[in-house]
């Protein structure tokens, strides 16, 4: 928030929720730390819980940093402070730094009078964990990482402890992201999962030009390490010499994309079409276009929300066997899980999907009806029954 629109330092801080605001519209503040709307599972996460909870009527605002050239308010997104990317666990981690920023949080709530602030990875330094420290409303958080060990949660447990304290419920998106978490701050952790924009991608139309007999084999993702692409390239280049007719469809964009571009124009690989980030639309018409989707990541995925647009378009699925994937893929029902890094048994995967199109259609089917139990719908009014509960106790404390 501009500083001219700030009260001064000396308002009274926010009203404590009334007892009656447990049974109509909130005033609601989702807090991301990862610079809304710049790509990434945590901010679709977000967009998607912003547009449903408004659809509910409530009143709700997005408080996240700024990234390049973005203006410091717009519509109903309040920015705080400037946020930075930087390598971290094969993937891209980020921070947020600014001047007064103390002093901008405690007049933004104070100002704002949230009934709930909802803290997404309300520990990323240093967004969240100020804005959480200047809080006096009902404080939610939604957890969304996995991983093995981390050197930055072990160290902030000693220093966040105070923060945990001020969480008056926790969401974990999977098991395996409240396993991590719980490790370092220990509590009660409800799960409720991510989501998915059924009618995208159940009413998309595939592009003509690749229903053509083809084999369409589609990845989605940002082209960094943890995702995997590498050894999917490597399995379609067995694919292809074993004389299977596929074409291999790559979306998204990221730091390895000219590493992987080497890697097919060295070897000779065709039919790899790099497409980089395309819209939603335009993702959701991939989707719609394939045979086979692909999700060959590492590790340290908490759940993967790509695999549930791939079952809302009743595409089957090709996934490495790691805890956050296997929550969401049932084995042999929507699709075939195998080990991750193992480019052989990705190709032996791949092949076997190819020529079965009976098995294709049973598990795209199994996904498609699956799908409706993660709707945003679905997903947001258990966040809502969720808030309500907490307020609901705090009024009769």
């Amino acid at each position: 928030m501009s500083d001219a629109t700030m009260t001064s330092a000396s308002s009274p801080p926010a009203p404590a929720p009334r007892p009656d605001r447990a049974a109509q519209p909130l005033k609601i503040g989702i807090v991301s730390p990862y610079g809304y709307p710049h790509p990434g599972g945590v901010n679709e996460h977000v967009r998607h819980s912003y547009d449903a909870l408004r659809e509910m009527g409530h009143d709700v605002w997005i408080i996240t940093s700024k990234y390049g050239k973005e203006r410091v308010d717009e519509g109903h997104v309040i920015r705080l402070g400037t946020g930075f990317a930087f390598p971290a666990n094969g993937s891209m981690g980020r921070v947020t730094l600014g001047w007064r920023f103390k002093q901008q949080a405690r007049e933004l709530v104070a100002e704002q009078g949230f009934d709930i602030l909802h803290f997404h990875e309300p520990f990323v330094p240093f967004l969240s964990p100020t804005v959480l420290d200047q809080s006096e409303t009902v404080n939610i958080a939604t957890f969304h990482a996995f991983g093995g060990f981390s050197p930055s949660y072990w160290v902030g447990k000693w220093f966040a402890g105070q923060l945990a304290a001020k969480l008056d419920a926790r969401i974990a998106v999977s098991g395996a992201a409240r396993h991590f978490i719980s490790r370092y701050f220990p509590g009660d952790y409800q799960i409720i999962p991510n989501g998915v924009d059924l009618a995208r991608y159940a009413d998309a139309q595939p592009y003509e030009e690749l229903r053509d007999g083809t084999i369409n084999i589609l990845f989605v993702g940002r082209l960094e390490e943890r995702k995997g692409l590498i050894h999917l390239l490597k399995a379609y280049n067995r694919l292809r010499k074993r004389h299977i007719d596929a074409r291999l469809l790559v979306v998204g964009s990221g730091p390895k994309l000219r590493e992987y571009r080497r890697y097919v124009g060295l070897r000779q690989i065709r039919d790899v079409e790099f497409l980089g980030r395309v819209s939603d639309e335009a993702k959701a018409r991939y989707f719609a276009s394939a045979d086979i989707f692909c999700a060959p990541a590492t590790g340290q995925e908490s759940f993967g929300i790509v695999l549930l647009e791939a079952m809302a378009a009743g595409v089957p699925i090709v996934a490495s066997d790691i805890h956050g994937y296997k929550n969401v893929v049932q084995r042999g029902v929507q699709g075939l899980l195998v080990e991750p890094r193992n480019h052989r048994a990705l190709a032996a995967a791949l092949y076997t999907l190819s020529h079965d199109p009976e098995k294709r259609l049973r598990m795209g089917e199994a996904g498609r009806a699956k799908a409706p139990e993660y709707s945003w719908d679905s997903v947001t009014e258990r966040v809502v029954e969720l808030y309500r509960e907490v307020l609901r106790g705090k009024a009769r404390r």
